[in-house]
């Protein structure tokens, strides 16, 4: 047997799960809308794993979100009406509170007892989206909700990033984590070194330490607005890339050499759209460090918006081919030699679920 093929066989968790068959565990909060796409009064209909729910935003009050069937007809409720914190499903009327009760069958006698409801979802907005807690509502509260201090922090300017992708989640846990891909993006950011400093891990987490130098060519001036100084200029101390899943959520943190806060801080999750989990809403932010100069972000933003768009493009179509070749293979035939990855795809194993026991 060869030596890559024992590597393949001696991942760790390899040949428990088929991890590209292993669902997301619902029991996290995940955003599954921007905020600004919800308007007062309306609704919207928005799914995880393939499981239907509707975001109704009341002209009055908080945002809340349910079962996207109506217990009558099953007919989508994100076709109904709100009227002030009810939903009215378009069909018969069928009236629902926020917590997903039937209160009102409005051709019901008087005394008759309602119908049951359909299943409400806590829910909030943070960050620019609506969270929804898809897993058990009696854990919400004791689930840690998405910490990120930088998003709030003027020193930093936000962009919100919002893409459908056509591949399992594992695949772009996987794409970030693994920065010896740099070659897919020569084109945008030349030649690039990365060297690996360290693994860390814990039983729902993993991150990764890389420092980078450059081989050939100059760097872009998307990528150079982004971080600050080139990496061919002197600097106070090494720089350093972290990469984190925290599972469910991964971030990527860029310090410049001898900087104590991020010059970049990404953060990503991504939801599955599908019962079978092929593809994913990607959801994210990126927060990029202002520069001294007031104003000048404004300047420079089209830069980086066009560097991080090429970027994300290349990632995009590589990670939906290595879908479409585990969808005509039927199964996963990668022989991953990085140590990093193997840990990785063992962690998505191991918080994830099998897909058919998704208690969504």
């Amino acid at each position: 047997m060869s030596s890559v093929h024992t590597l393949h066989r001696l991942d760790p968790g390899a040949g428990a799960r088929d991890l590209r068959r292993t669902g997301l565990h619902p029991d996290h909060w995940y955003p599954l809308a921007r905020s600004r796409d919800l308007k007062p009064g309306k609704t919207l209909g928005v799914s995880f794993g393939g499981e239907p729910i509707v975001l109704v935003r009341p002209e009055q009050g908080e945002v809340f979100a349910l079962e996207d069937r109506c217990a009558h007809r099953q007919v989508p409720l994100h076709l109904g009406v709100v009227k002030g914190e009810r939903l009215l499903c378009g069909y018969h009327c069928w009236a629902y509170n926020r917590a997903g009760e039937c209160v009102n069958v409005p051709y019901l006698d008087e005394g008759h007892t309602q119908p049951n409801g359909v299943r409400g979802y806590p829910c909030r907005e943070a960050y620019g989206f609506v969270f929804v807690f898809t897993g058990q509502p009696s854990l919400a509260a004791s689930v840690p909700f998405p910490d990120l201090p930088f998003y709030s922090n003027p020193q930093y300017k936000s962009r919100l990033l919002d893409r459908k992708i056509g591949c399992h989640y594992s695949f772009m846990h996987e794409n970030l984590m693994d920065m010896n891909h740099q070659y897919l993006h020569r084109s945008l950011m030349g030649s690039i070194r990365a060297t690996l400093l360290d693994v860390r891990e814990g039983d729902d987490w993993l991150e990764v330490d890389y420092t980078f130098a450059r081989a050939a060519g100059k760097q872009p001036l998307g990528e150079r607005f982004m971080i600050g100084r080139g990496q061919n200029e002197e600097a106070k101390g090494q720089d350093l890339m972290t990469i984190r899943t925290g599972y469910p959520y991964q971030t990527l943190k860029f310090w410049t050499g001898g900087d104590t806060e991020p010059a970049l801080d990404l953060w990503n999750i991504y939801v599955p759209t599908d019962r079978e989990q092929r593809s994913n809403q990607t959801y994210g932010l990126i927060m990029i460090r202002r520069p001294g100069i007031p104003g000048l972000i404004h300047l420079l933003w089209p830069f980086i918006f066009w560097f991080t768009e090429g970027i994300f493009s290349q990632d995009r179509k590589i990670v939906e081919a290595e879908q479409r070749a585990y969808d005509q293979q039927g199964a996963d035939l990668n022989q991953e030699v990085f140590p990093a990855i193997r840990r990785l795809k063992a962690l998505l194993a191991r918080r994830g679920v099998p897909l058919g026991d998704c208690p969504v």
